[in-house]
């Protein structure tokens, strides 16, 4: 019996920044991973976010790399090394700088790994591992096991995480799903996600999609199928794909509680800037009136540091996303990817700061200098935006206001607003 560990890594910079958020839900990749591993092997599973790495010897040991998070990754993977356990990665990072990732594992997986995982523990049970895994054609994505949740040691309450499509139709500047992923958008069978939501124990859970309602056929369907289980839950998708009513009455109807909507900026100029230009900034308001007509709350993404960006900015964000009420926001800082437009215009020209992958966190650092202002502005001004955001007097006013999932929502807000003040107090950001 082979002993095998597999670590969802979280930095100590965006540890203490998510600490206290309430709502962070598991990522799914090494569950998912972990249905696949045959009966040779016990396993474990670690995420940083709720557990500490055990210091133990582990005859094989899987991580998951972010850019983010990829120099903390590799102390780890060197940790391990030294202790003589194969180390293994695979992941956003591994996918897009493999070059930089082989250096630090004994086996890397580029791409998708349903296909590639299974020959690899094959492989390893008979040993003759290789050093690269690539995914060259796009996986189906049906008889898939059921994700490892039993191995899960955080909340139940935060425990579901399912996916039922991957990939986008889009091509935002800085997105690197078309450099992780196959091009081609791929469903799973409706009857299979919903015997898997049939497993998760909570009654809460969230879709792991990259935009849930991309297919607008299959989701219907999907959802039609969701609501007698009764459950509540969230996606991600775009905004305009949030214009279809049938599919926004289906989703309520289905237990939709909120819909993380990447709206990224009030400014068209940002929108054309960085090619979202699917994203109108008129039709905001109407289609969050819309979204909350049929009962479902919206917690925005908004990023900072788009070349048309300067100090007035922040404030100017603050008063549109309580004008065309928002019930939350996630902000960010732009962070250029590898593997992204976005990250090839700035390198070239030579925007990109002489800094480390941390730096690319979107929360904590600035990777990048901007165009309309220094980047310790550009930081600075994100965290005030953030602490006035969730001030208790903006709190209130959301929470006064007519909206659906009120309690929910300041159960969200509170959090979020918890997390700022104890991230404030035990980092060097002021």
């Amino acid at each position: 019996m082979k002993s095998l560990l597999l670590i969802t890594p979280e930095n100590p910079g965006l540890k203490l920044y998510r600490q206290k958020q309430r709502n962070n839900f598991s990522q799914l990749t090494m569950p998912y991973l972990a249905g696949f591993v045959p009966d040779d092997f016990t396993i474990e599973l670690v995420d940083e976010q709720y557990q500490d790495i055990p210091r133990k010897h582990f005859d094989l040991v899987g991580i998951t790399v972010n850019t983010p998070n990829a120099p903390h990754a590799y102390r780890i993977a060197s940790d391990f090394r030294s202790g003589g356990s194969r180390v293994v990665m695979g992941g956003p990072h591994v996918t897009l700088m493999p070059e930089e990732a082989t250096a630090h594992a004994d086996t890397i997986f580029i791409g998708e790994a349903e296909e590639t995982w299974v020959r690899f523990l094959n492989d390893f049970l008979h040993h003759k591992a290789e050093s690269v895994y690539q995914s060259l054609t796009a996986p189906e994505l049906k008889n898939l096991p059921v994700p490892r949740r039993d191995l899960l040691k955080m909340p139940k309450k935060t425990a579901g995480s399912v996916f039922a499509t991957r990939g986008c139709s889009y091509n935002c500047s800085y997105c690197c799903l078309k450099s992780i992923y196959h091009t081609v958008f791929r469903s799973r069978p409706v009857r299979e996600v919903i015997e898997d939501i049939r497993t998760i124990r909570s009654n809460f859970f969230v879709f792991w999609d990259d935009n849930f309602f991309n297919d607008h056929t299959y989701t219907k369907e999907l959802l039609k199928n969701l609501a007698p289980l009764g459950k509540r839950w969230a996606a991600q998708m775009t905004l305009a794909d949030c214009k279809d009513r049938e599919l926004l009455d289906l989703a309520g109807k289905a237990g939709c509680i909120y819909l993380f909507i990447g709206l990224e900026s009030f400014s068209n100029d940002s929108l054309i800037e960085v090619n979202k230009t699917i994203n109108k900034v008129g039709e905001y308001s109407g289609i969050i009136r819309l979204i909350h007509h049929y009962g479902i709350s919206i917690q925005a993404g908004i990023v900072f540091g788009f070349d048309s960006d300067t100090r007035e900015t922040f404030s100017k964000t603050l008063r549109a996303c309580h004008n065309v009420k928002l019930d939350g926001i996630t902000p960010s800082i732009l962070a250029p990817y590898p593997g992204t437009e976005l990250y090839n215009v700035l390198g070239s020209a030579g925007r990109l700061r002489s800094v480390g992958w941390s730096y690319y966190d979107s929360k904590t650092k600035v990777a990048f200098e901007p165009a309309g202002m220094g980047h310790e502005e550009l930081l600075r001004g994100f965290n005030d935006f953030r602490k006035r955001f969730y001030s208790v007097p903006a709190i209130a006013s959301r929470f006064f206001r007519r909206n659906p999932n009120r309690m929910y929502n300041l159960f969200l807000n509170l959090g979020y607003r918890r997390a700022d003040r104890h991230f404030m107090r035990n980092s060097k950001v002021r």
